[in-house]
């Protein structure tokens, strides 16, 4: 067996377990963390394919920004695991269904590639893991499906922005130009009240205690 060989099922071993370990584990932040092994190994596989630019958007992109949001998320988040995991069985074969009619969609589209003949495949995709001719082609050929590509991706930006910022009766805000223009007479109202003596205290029989009896004897 070649060293590249073993290297290939060692990552795939790799990232089968972390893959299984993802939905299996209960608490959600090592399950993001087991995901972002399986996205490690995964762009370690791409590098082997010889995917340079894949496996380089791999890391950076879901590990780099997305993963780390996640466990941002997932850690900031007081998750009742067990109200998530109500129902699991009860959607479990409509989710066995699902799941298995995308196994055949990828392994129908896999088994036509590899039966493909090596005369019909295109010059271009021979190097595909050149970033150069990869880069080449993204801003040549297919330079229009990539900036609409990327206007998506902005709109979709900004529409969680706006989906984010909208006001919640739960949250606290805190408006520093409103704080500027407080005045001392929208906070604080002098009140001027008469002044108020200690009343003696009068017992069943109408009459005082001992300082009661001083009042009247004067």
């Amino acid at each position: 067996m070649e060293f590249k060989t073993a290297l290939f099922y060692a990552f795939s071993a790799i990232l089968v377990i972390a893959a299984i370990r993802v939905i299996t584990d209960r608490n959600p932040v090592h399950a993001a963390l087991f995901l972002v092994l399986s996205f490690f190994s995964a762009a370690a596989i791409w590098m082997l394919l010889k995917a340079e630019f894949l496996a380089i958007v791999l890391v950076l992109v879901y590990v780099g920004a997305v993963m780390v949001l996640f466990l941002f998320v997932v850690m900031m988040l007081d998750i009742n695991t067990d109200r998530l995991r109500e129902g699991f069985w009860a959607y479990l074969p409509l989710a066995a269904t699902v799941g298995v009619i995308i196994v055949l969609e990828m392994a129908a589209i896999l088994f036509r590639g590899f039966l493909a003949l090596d005369a019909n495949v295109p010059a271009a995709a021979a190097t595909i893991g050149n970033t150069k001719e990869l880069g080449k082609l993204i801003y040549t050929q297919y330079v229009f499906a990539f900036e609409i590509a990327a206007v998506i991706l902005l709109v979709a930006m900004i529409a969680a922005v706006a989906l984010t910022l909208r006001r919640r009766k739960d949250s606290k805000y805190y408006d520093p130009g409103q704080a500027v223009k407080v005045r001392s007479t929208d906070r604080i109202r002098v009140v001027n009240m008469k002044s108020e003596t200690e009343r003696p205290v009068v017992d069943s029989i109408g009459t005082t205690p001992a300082a009661g009896s001083a009042t009247q004897k004067q």
